[in-house]
């Protein structure tokens, strides 16, 4: 009886539940595949999580509510792109570029908003069109090229080790403390849990449906904008589709964790180790000398998986 009730404690707990599922799958590699568990490969890991994880904060945020958003990939290219175009040559610490640069990306989401909330646009429609509206945008500025990063801040974010950790670690962390301390200590949390269970009982108590959708939307183009820019840093140069494989892991991510596809149940707490598995996953099948077309239809097959066990669980 007492596994058995252990047992029903996990299930419940999903994110308990990926970071165990991490370490098992890390422990397992770290014995059977050489070099796997050297301290440099799993810091690679975790900054190529980083990416993800940043991304699916606001992906996070948004299907908590309810919605979805789908333009968060063409969110990452209009940073990596548009950043280095937009630093001015007289601001020698290129703060400048990035404030702007994450000001795009913030506006962005707010239109994703406003077309959800106000004009009723269902958020899979709006933030699609938005998507396909962007990456003509980006061919048009970039003309297919590639553009280098010269953004001191961006290069530093990219390359700099503090303490032989990676900034783009420490990025994370931070973002994983204020996405927590927002849905699990604020009242935006509340209110977006609230809308994302029952929308209509959540209007009917007072909850301003609008000002909360176009929070929601504006904060997941915020931290798409922020993983672009990490991304930028990373690769030191900016092209269009950079930010294409980023849309669907970070989906999954979100549902790895624990999260409702359908909104009203979840934690960030589950997408961080979600994101985790999935950089993992992806390097263990690189790791099999798996071919493009057979790593796609495997981790297709992950994501689809995923997706129907939440809906699922939805139905129960």
């Amino acid at each position: 009886m007492k596994g058995a009730s252990f047992t029903e404690r996990l299930l419940r707990n999903p994110p308990l539940l990926t970071f165990l599922l991490v370490a098992l799958v890390w422990i397992v590699a770290s014995l059977t595949l050489r070099g796997f568990g050297a301290y440099g490969h799993l810091r690679y890991i975790l900054e190529l999580s980083a990416v993800i994880g940043i991304v699916a904060a606001g992906q996070t945020l948004v299907i908590l509510l309810g919605g979805i958003d789908l333009s968060v990939g063409a969110v990452i290219t209009v940073t990596a792109i548009l950043l280095p175009l937009i630093s001015p040559d007289w601001d020698p610490t290129g703060l400048v570029g990035i404030a702007l640069a994450l000001l795009i990306a913030a506006a962005i989401g707010f239109m994703n908003g406003v077309g959800q909330a106000f004009l009723k646009v269902p958020a899979i429609i709006m933030t699609l069109a938005m998507a396909t509206f962007l990456q003509g945008l980006l061919i048009l500025v970039a003309g297919g090229s590639a553009v280098s990063v010269t953004n001191k801040a961006v290069i530093l974010l990219g390359s700099a080790r503090p303490a032989g950790v990676p900034a783009g670690i420490i990025l994370w962390i931070v973002v994983s403390f204020v996405v927590l301390l927002l849905i699990h200590r604020l009242p935006i949390g509340a209110r977006l849990l609230a809308l994302g269970a029952n929308p209509l009982a959540a209007r009917l108590s007072g909850v301003d449906v609008n000002r909360n959708s176009l929070i929601g939307y504006t904060l997941s183009g915020f931290f798409a904008g922020l993983a672009g820019m990490l991304l930028l840093g990373m690769n030191r140069q900016g092209y269009v589709g950079i930010g294409d494989p980023y849309l669907m892991t970070s989906i999954a991510a979100v549902v790895l964790g624990g999260t409702s596809i359908l909104g009203g149940r979840g934690t960030y707490a589950g997408t961080i180790p979600g994101a985790i598995l999935l950089v993992t996953t992806t390097a263990l099948i690189t790791v099999v000398n798996a071919s493009a077309g057979w790593r796609s239809v495997m981790f297709g097959s992950l994501i689809l998986a995923l997706l129907l066990v939440s809906g699922r669980e939805a139905r129960r």
